[in-house]
């Protein structure tokens, strides 16, 4: 029946770990703009942002010295952004973001190195692939909003020196850089945010390249007798 099939195709691909990656991901971009504004709402960015934690730890997984290093660099990002609130401590907000931007790093790691894997590709690897591709735009999230903490004004919105960004601001900067789209409204004016915008650019481009690569790769002519 269409609808057992239906079920057991959904099951199928909710079974591969990097699905509950890409979701969490996803989700926590999109509700960032809704719920930042507010105490509660940050508390739940937070909560969200642990669920990104552990899956990100159950998907690189592959070995215990990853999913090890995966929750020590998490936990530690999540635990200083929590006494930086609870403390009024701004030194411990860039330690925590600074942890943040460690944590996507491995994770990507491992992510693309398992993605890229001379193997069959699989659900989970197309998954793991959209989640690779989501992190990078997070991971320069954060190195961006470094540089910001270290050199205030480093990026300018409609002719203003950004001082002090917002989460949704930098979301947004990051992932029209990320796709090229480059609108404008939020440009870099310090020379070393000017170098994180061109290695994000070439960094998208690279990777749609060498996914569609890895794609084609995939699908071998049928042999002639």
């Amino acid at each position: 029946m269409p609808i057992e099939q239906a079920r057991l195709r959904l099951t199928s691909v909710f079974t591969q770990r990097c699905v509950y990656l890409f979701a969490a991901l996803l989700l926590l971009i999109v509700l960032v703009p809704f719920f930042e504004g507010t105490a509660q709402g940050r508390i739940l960015l937070n909560i969200i942002n642990v669920l990104v934690l552990v899956t990100s730890a159950v998907a690189v997984s592959r070995s215990r010295t990853c999913f090890t290093l995966a929750i020590v660099l998490g936990g530690a990002a999540i635990g200083c952004q929590l006494a930086s609130v609870a403390l009024s401590e701004p030194h411990l907000l860039h330690v925590s973001r600074a942890s943040s931007a460690a944590f996507y790093f491995l994770t990507l790691c491992y992510l693309l190195a398992y993605v890229f894997r001379n193997e069959v590709l699989t659900v989970d690897k197309l998954y793991g692939a959209a989640a690779a591709y989501l992190m990078l735009g997070v991971l320069w999230g954060y190195f961006y909003m470094l540089l910001l903490a270290s050199h205030p004004g480093a990026v300018a919105s409609s002719g203003q020196p950004i001082i002090e960004a917002s989460i949704s601001e930098i979301v947004y900067f990051s992932f029209t850089v990320l796709t090229s789209t480059g609108f404008g409204d939020i440009v870099p004016t310090h020379p070393v945010a000017r170098m994180l915008c061109v290695v994000e650019q070439t960094a998208g481009v690279l990777f749609i390249a060498i996914l569609i690569a890895r794609l084609a790769s995939t699908y071998h002519p049928s042999e002639r007798n």
